[in-house]
């Protein structure tokens, strides 16, 4: 998989970048890479999100999930067989009950970290530590979540594990780290007003429920800031969705004229209900650490970007462009929407959220351009939402 795409060093302000080996063709898939380590969202989950508790892959068939989303359980959805989703494959942690969707998933949950996070009988306990650790980041994080504390229980928890602990901690130091004022920004982004207080409530925490002498450093002051700056700098979203599986397996069926219209007229309803009834959040959603993806830079106009086709956690890097041996692979840190914006409202988002101003051609074009912020565009905006919201949903 690594083939076709390789990471180097570029400078000491803008660190890694990841370049293309061989000339790639556009809609290439450049690699598909497993995370180290992933989480589903905390809230995502307590909202009946069902997802397997390794790889994310959405649990529910097609038709529940969009009974679900719109509230309405007498929904029939047609084409049932193009539902990918085997429940006859699930299986259960028999101490936690945590589900998994197949007994690989268990099993590497199990090998990986599970033993040191397995609840037992205290999953509804809310006296454990690890129990009170989820509920107080669930209410200093409110949806739409970016992050989740438990990917950096996941971390503390790998490591205990782990028969080689250094090589755990190289593949965790691999990612982009930031110097104190930095991530106290990220933190800051992460927690809001209160991050001092909120930060250090959250180690207590964290410390009650997972300390290890091995790692003592992260449940430091410093080191937890590091930890949390790491997993908000370079955690990447995934979604899953077995609605948008069978969407897309429907897409590819091959039906006369009069069905496919239909069909497609039934799913463009379908969304706009649950659009109404669910608004934006379609997917079970969860964050991971990706080696390769995380050395990705971003571009105003990217050539390359992920998705989860497989409905779990593994990424697919898909070229946009035809591009070029030696050429860097860009993706964008931004939604359609927010690409569309002016520069300086661009580089406000970016600023904020990943603390870099982006010099792509993009904005080096439009360098010149009056600096209109985002409350003057936003009157213009209105009319793309429809077709944005299709395309986020189709993303998965």
């Amino acid at each position: 998989a690594g083939a076709a795409a390789e990471a180097r060093f570029i400078s000491s302000a803008k660190g890694k970048g990841l370049f293309a080996t061989r000339n790639i063709r556009k809609g290439e898939t450049v690699f598909v890479e497993r995370p180290v380590v992933s989480s589903q969202f905390l809230w995502n989950a307590l909202y009946n999100y069902r997802a397997c508790d390794h790889c994310l892959r959405a649990l529910e068939t097609a038709e529940e999930n969009a009974q679900r989303l719109l509230g309405r359980s007498s929904l029939v959805l047609p084409h049932p067989e193009q539902c990918s989703i085997r429940k006859d494959l699930h299986q259960q942690c028999p101490r936690c009950q945590v589900t998994y969707c197949s007994a690989e998933c268990r099993q590497a949950a199990l090998e990986q970290y599970h033993q040191v996070l397995c609840l037992g009988p205290s999953r509804d306990d809310p006296t454990h530590p690890l129990n009170k650790l989820q509920e107080a980041w669930r209410n200093m994080h409110y949806p739409p979540e970016t992050s989740s504390i438990m990917l950096m229980a996941r971390m503390v928890a790998t490591i205990k594990q782990a028969k080689d602990k250094e090589w755990w901690i190289k593949a965790f130091s691999q990612f982009c780290s930031k110097t104190a004022n930095e991530e106290e920004e990220i933190v800051h982004k992460l927690l809001g007003d209160k991050f001092k207080g909120q930060l250090e409530l959250l180690r207590l925490l964290f410390t009650e429920a997972l300390y290890d002498e091995y790692l003592s450093r992260w449940f430091t002051p410093e080191g937890f800031r590091s930890l949390f700056a790491l997993v908000g700098t370079n955690g990447q979203g995934i979604g899953t969705s077995s609605l948008s599986q069978w969407v897309h397996a429907c897409d590819a069926l091959d039906l006369p004229m009069l069905q496919r219209e239909e069909l497609d007229a039934f799913i463009d309803q379908l969304y706009k209900d649950i659009e109404k009834e669910s608004g934006e959040f379609l997917n079970c959603e969860g964050s991971g650490l990706y080696v390769l993806q995380s050395c990705c830079n971003h571009s105003c106009i990217p050539n390359a970007e992920t998705s989860f086709p497989e409905n779990n956690f593994l990424l697919h890097l898909t070229a946009l462009e035809d591009i070029e041996a030696g050429e860097e692979i860009c993706i964008s840190y931004l939604d359609c929407c927010q690409r569309e914006r002016s520069r300086h409202s661009r580089n406000k988002i970016l600023r904020e959220n990943y603390l870099f101003t982006c010099s792509c051609p993009k904005c080096l074009a439009q360098a010149d351009d009056a600096d209109v912020t985002s409350d003057e565009e936003e009157e213009g905006e209105g009319e793309t939402d429809d077709a944005e919201l299709e395309d986020e949903m189709t993303d998965v």
